[in-house]
């Protein structure tokens, strides 16, 4: 991966799993693709999905990693789950089992499956988009398609939810939208293009929306349709790291050297992590020379 990509993406995995620490996720590897037993809609089971890749063979992968100690510990909360016949009960078993993934393991797959299976039952509106967008955030920094492939289905699923309960929530609709351009869940990507432009058409000043095109057209190689569309972000939103970042790297893509450094001195002031604004400043020591 060439430098400026570098710096785009780590930042983006900072700001777009502000809840969880930097680089705790299931290591980079191939999964091996496993055939998913039939499920009905609400049985706790990848939720209207096709993926290549089922929830045991993600949970198998991370458990892997932990310790003998907190592999019965794991054990004994999923067994729970099962014996809860009461709601709240079941609610109280998927927080805990969310908190141990995130928290004590630092894994985050098995941390946002049952973030999910809470707001699949729980089933408000809140929950759902929350969930939903844990997974379309990660999923745009996977290097492992059959892996993002399945955060994508896990995010649709959630999106369409939400929606059934509120239709005109734009945020969800540009979400499901992203899930079909990132997520390679679909033949006819320009359907998810379709779906964050009818919310673009109707408000303008949507900066998520905005933002996604902008990734779509930097996908495709449209560099100066997602210059054109960052622009607009960041007059909408001065101090969008996101925007200010990816800016930069567009206009390094394009040759514009000095654009680029101006952009990447701008975003110097809005980041915390000193690692991070180090290798902004060895990058623009170098486009400088």
């Amino acid at each position: 991966m060439k430098k400026p990509q570098w710096i785009t993406v780590g930042v983006a995995v900072l700001l777009t799993t502000a809840l969880y620490v930097l680089g705790r996720t299931v290591p980079t590897k191939k999964i091996i693709p496993t055939k998913n037993n039939q499920h009905s809609p609400d049985d706790g089971h990848d939720h209207g999905t096709e993926s290549v890749i089922s929830i045991d063979t993600i949970l198998n992968l991370a458990k892997k990693k932990l310790s003998n100690e907190q592999v019965v510990r794991i054990n004994t909360l999923e067994d729970s789950i099962t014996r809860g016949d009461v709601k709240d009960q079941q609610l109280h078993v998927y927080h805990q089992l969310a908190r141990f993934w995130s928290d004590s393991a630092g894994i985050f797959e098995p941390y946002a499956w049952y973030e999910a299976e809470a707001a699949r039952l729980e089933n408000s509106e809140k929950t759902l988009t929350f969930a939903a967008r844990l997974f379309l955030d990660n999923l745009q920094n996977d290097d492992v398609p059959e892996r993002r492939q399945w955060k994508a289905l896990q995010a649709k699923d959630l999106f369409e939810r939400s929606l059934r309960i509120n239709p005109d929530n734009d945020s969800a609709t540009v979400g499901l939208g992203a899930c079909y351009l990132f997520g390679n869940i679909s033949a006819a990507p320009m359907e998810g293009i379709a779906r964050i432009r009818a919310v673009v058409e109707k408000d303008s000043t949507n900066v998520y929306a905005q933002l996604m095109l902008a990734k779509g057209s930097f996908l495709s190689g449209q560099y100066d349709k997602a210059i054109s569309r960052l622009q607009t972000i960041t007059r909408l939103q001065s101090n969008n790291i996101e925007a200010i970042l990816l800016l930069a790297d567009m206009y390094e893509r394009t040759g514009d050297k000095a654009n680029a450094v101006s952009w990447y001195r701008k975003s110097l002031s809005l980041i915390s992590l000193p690692g991070m604004k180090k290798a902004i400043e060895k990058r623009i020591e170098e486009l400088e020379k």
